[in-house]
């Protein structure tokens, strides 16, 4: 099976040294986001400018906005002049003419110990309604979780659904001979770094409670699997075994890891117990099985696999026993993730010589390309399933984008400076 370095970084760089930075600092190449597409259909939403907030180190109102518009749900009316807080009664007639279903109001006040008071409301412009509000006191480095909380609040009031604004994205940069792991909010603001190397960094990848990321490195020049406490910045090994250790994936409940170990037999899928032990083998092919998945449930594991000659994606017990094909759409594909809610299976399909995502509907079988570029890899799905994040290339640099599961809407996540790749998107906060 041919995966060069160009095509799948996570399990194919063998070279790893990364090194532990003695403390989280803020990002210097915090994202750009920028919002492309239009959605068959989209709630609109007007959010005014929080009372305050011209003063403020943060605007939630904007923030607030610029969630909303990237999950593809929402379509933002123009507010433009409007000051509003959580007190005040909307004029239902005004916001309809403008289109609006429904308003966000709040107000941000400093506190005399240096905190700040966040408060928001949401209004149904349609019925006239008071839908209720949040607030929150926070120090000036928490201003924008509560505005991603907002956000949430509204996100879910609206359509059901939790909101995922407040979780957490991995994802790793290159500048120059740098390569840096980082943590940052779900828009890419507020990123801290974990990790530093002059090699590559690859496949971090969340445990289930979002406290640790599980990463691969190269220890003792061959490669090592740790687990990062991103909390205290604390590290510990997971898998250091003969021969290559890599692509590792937590199970549901956060009590085993599933990796590819070559222990000197060419690339097998095991299982590990988190806390440590000897590995349980889980395939016994003679080809290349790599890239573990867990299904939503625990049950499967899905990965890829050349026995039938080229890449595809397989699905077999949790505990090991017979393979079953899951992808038929083309004769290369790769890096299988499912979905939390287990009804999707987003993956890297070969079209033509370019690298497209794909998602699947697991029970149908039905296969939606999302993407036109032609460089994509690592999708990584949101934990309540509605948006996929994952790696490309656009003119000549490499990114981030988010997409929804129909492709419709798509957002750019563009650093500063150096390249963005290997994104794992965090579980909601425990």
């Amino acid at each position: 099976m041919s995966m060069t370095l160009s095509l799948h970084r996570r399990t194919l760089i063998s070279l790893l040294a990364v090194g532990v930075l003695p403390a989280a600092s803020p990002s210097f190449a915090q994202f750009r986001v920028e919002v492309s597409g239009i959605g068959l259909t989209q709630l609109p939403i007007a959010i005014a400018a929080f009372r305050g907030e011209a003063q403020a180190p943060q605007k939630p109102g904007a923030i607030v906005k610029a969630d909303l518009e990237r999950s593809g749900v929402f379509r933002a009316v123009d507010a433009a002049g409007l000051e509003a807080d959580e007190n005040t009664r909307p004029d239902l007639n005004q916001w309809r003419q403008k289109g609006a279903d429904s308003l966000v109001t709040g107000s941000i006040t400093p506190l005399a110990d240096g905190r700040f008071d966040v408060r928001m409301r949401l209004w149904d412009i349609v019925r006239g309604q008071d839908m209720g509000g949040q607030s929150y006191t926070v120090s000036a480095g928490d201003l924008r979780l509560s505005a991603h909380r907002a956000a949430d609040f509204v996100y879910e009031k609206l359509t059901g659904d939790k909101g995922i604004f407040s979780t957490r994205i991995a994802y790793v940069t290159k500048t120059g001979s740098r390569h840096t792991l980082w943590v940052s909010d779900a828009d890419g603001e507020n990123s801290q770094s974990a990790l530093a190397s002059p090699e590559p960094i690859i496949s971090p990848a969340w445990s289930p409670n979002g406290g640790q990321l599980a990463y691969v490195s190269f220890e003792s020049r061959k490669p090592v699997i740790y687990a990062h406490d991103v909390a205290s910045g604390k590290r510990r090994l997971l898998a250091n075994f003969r021969g290559s250790n890599s692509a590792p994936a937590w199970s549901p409940d956060g009590r085993q890891i599933a990796a590819t170990l070559s222990l000197g037999t060419g690339s097998q899928l095991y299982l590990l117990n988190a806390n440590g032990g000897e590995p349980k083998r889980l395939t016994q092919s003679s080809s290349i099985d790599t890239e573990p998945a867990f299904s939503a449930d625990g049950r499967f594991i899905y990965f890829v696999s050349d026995r039938g000659g080229a890449p595809q994606i397989y699905r077999m017990p949790a505990s090991g026993g017979n393979a079953e094909r899951v992808t038929f759409n083309g004769s290369y594909n790769i890096s299988p993730a499912i979905s939390p809610d287990g009804r999707w299976l987003a993956y890297i399909s070969r079209v033509g010589g370019a690298f497209k995502l794909q998602v699947m509907e697991i029970a149908g079988g039905a296969v939606t390309q999302l993407t036109d570029t032609s460089a994509d890899e690592s999708p990584s799905f949101a934990p309540n399933s509605r948006l996929i994040v994952y790696a490309t290339q656009q003119q000549g640099r490499e990114a981030l984008m988010t997409t929804t599961l129909d492709g419709k809407i798509k957002a750019r996540l563009s650093g500063a400076s150096g390249d963005i790749r290997e994104p794992d998107w965090g579980p909601f906060p425990r």
